[in-house]
């Protein structure tokens, strides 16, 4: 007989045996030391007075909004001057013709988003409401916000572009949507 124990079940499939071999000491120590890792975490964050992400982050967005507060949009007095600037038009016109014109079509005539050249509005066709569409989007008709995606700056251009497009003579204009403008 041999010194060596006998680790085999009393088990055999087509000439191949199973053995009862002890699992690795580094396995075992990292699944003990896993087990005592969750014993602390659990109870510390959980129960205790370690802070859970989501209360990290809410904590950290908080502190940021206290230091950085939103810059008000301009009012209509401020964007009246901007308005005739060729500069300020020009970049809007840049910005639109990479992000709005999918909905908007590239003359303002609308496509799926409304015709920006008619005498109607759905939101109000001042500047600033223009600026502040442009700025905060309407989810309720797909438009997306755009102020979060681009500079304070090119948001005032392209509103300010939209604006420039009423009185336009699109291709395929599409039916008036809104109110009239008064």
């Amino acid at each position: 007989m041999s010194d060596v124990p006998d680790r085999s079940f009393d088990y055999d499939y087509d000439g191949i045996q199973e053995y009862d071999n002890p699992l690795p000491r580094w396995w075992v120590y990292l699944f003990i030391g896993t087990i005592i890792f969750a014993a602390v975490y659990y109870p510390y964050y959980h129960f205790g007075s370690g802070k859970l992400p989501s209360q990290q982050w809410a904590e950290d967005m908080e502190e940021w909004n206290r230091l950085h507060p939103p810059v008000p949009l301009p009012n209509e007095d401020e964007l009246m001057p901007m308005s005739s600037d060729k500069g300020v038009l020009e970049r809007g016109k840049g910005v639109f013709a990479t992000r709005c014109v999918s909905c908007h079509g590239p003359d303002g005539g609308g496509q799926v988003g409304p015709n920006l050249t008619d005498d109607y509005a759905i939101h109000g066709y001042s500047r600033a409401n223009i600026v502040k569409v442009v700025n905060d989007g309407v989810a309720a008709k797909g438009m997306i916000a755009w102020g979060p995606q681009l500079s304070r700056e090119d948001v005032v251009a392209v509103g300010l572009y939209a604006y420039s497009l009423r009185g336009s003579k699109p291709a395929n204009p599409k039916a008036p949507q809104g109110d009239p403008i008064r």
